[in-house]
């Protein structure tokens, strides 16, 4: 199996169905309304998807509970080949934005990726990320949970939720904030909103990566901009489908854009509720486009390299990516 980089996953959001109902279960909690008859997640629109993401991450309430998850997640991510993994983090749903109890929640977490690193070969590093609907205000406190955690584990600073809610500027601080404590910078961007929302992350947040992006299609000189400067863009085609961005994965702009030079990464955003994960995402781009194991290994390559982990464990992982190659 090809070995895979993935760089945008949400963990609350690759929570397997089974898992939540679960948890629910355990805590007398009904959240039957956000699934299908066949245990699917079910979801009409992206307003809709953020409402059952947050649903099922009611369910979510202790530190214990993280750790089950990122075990879950990680067994699942490693069956279907990543050997390294990005995912975003937020104090918001892990304490409430209380700083201690973000500590206790990524202690969890962080021994839980040990032992599926242990155990399965895959290793994980947490991006925090405050939820762009929640605003501005809640931002600047998860940015200072992330500045109290940052290191060899905590690698990056990003922003997820709904991208219609406010500008980029509005998280300007902090952005700033996490910059200055170290932290490399990601934004969602490009998805909901056209080419100048692209523009305005890079502008105003000054990241080096971008969460989907692919609407910069729509805007040739971005895409050329985007291509010249290196800016990576973490692109999720099974997501942007389910979601009804694009109609199909032939008329996914992921080729075009990668034709014209710009680094595009492979990664899933919430595998379980778009019913994907990454072997489906090669297959799938494979019988689309043509690809062949040539494209998805350069692929990996882009991906490890725009990674936001430190030197040596960017060397292993390339390592593996060159001998699998050999």
């Amino acid at each position: 199996m090809t070995p895979k980089v993935e760089l945008h996953l949400h963990l609350e959001g690759a929570a397997p169905p089974a898992f939540i109902r679960g948890l629910a279960r355990e805590r007398h909690i009904d959240i039957s309304g956000i699934f299908d008859e066949h245990g699917n997640y079910a979801f009409r629109d992206f307003p809709h998807f953020l409402k059952v993401y947050e649903a099922a991450t009611s369910c979510l309430r202790t530190p214990e509970d993280y750790g089950r998850l990122t075990l879950a997640v990680l067994e699942q991510s490693a069956a279907a080949g990543v050997i390294y993994c990005e995912t975003f983090l937020s104090p918001d749903f892990c304490g409430g934005g209380d700083v201690q109890a973000w500590k206790d929640y990524l202690a969890a977490i962080r021994e839980a990726a040990g032992q599926a690193e242990r155990r399965e070969g895959i290793a994980l590093r947490g991006i925090v990320t405050p939820i762009r609907h929640f605003g501005p205000g809640r931002a600047k406190n998860v940015a200072l949970c992330a500045a109290e955690t940052v290191g060899d584990w905590i690698v990056g600073f990003g922003l997820g939720g709904n991208e219609n809610a406010g500008e980029p500027r509005d998280f300007r601080w902090s952005f700033d904030a996490a910059r200055e404590a170290g932290l490399r910078l990601t934004c969602h961007a490009g998805e909901w909103r056209g080419p100048e929302s692209v523009r305005a992350a890079i502008r105003d947040l000054g990241v080096e990566r971008i969460g989907h992006g692919v609407r910069a299609i729509e805007d040739l000189a971005l895409v050329d901009e985007l291509a010249e400067r290196g800016i990576v863009l973490e692109v999720c085609p099974g997501s942007n489908i389910a979601l009804g961005l694009y109609p199909g994965w032939r008329r996914h702009p992921i080729h075009a854009l990668r034709e014209r030079g710009v680094k595009v990464t492979v990664s899933t955003d919430d595998p379980p509720f778009f019913r994907t994960d990454m072997r489906r995402e090669y297959e799938r781009l494979a019988e689309a486009f043509d690809w062949d194991e040539g494209v998805f290994a350069a692929i990996a390559r882009t991906s490890i390299d725009a990674a936001f982990c430190d030197d040596d464990t960017r060397g292993r992982i390339v390592k593996r990516l060159e001998a699998a190659r050999a």
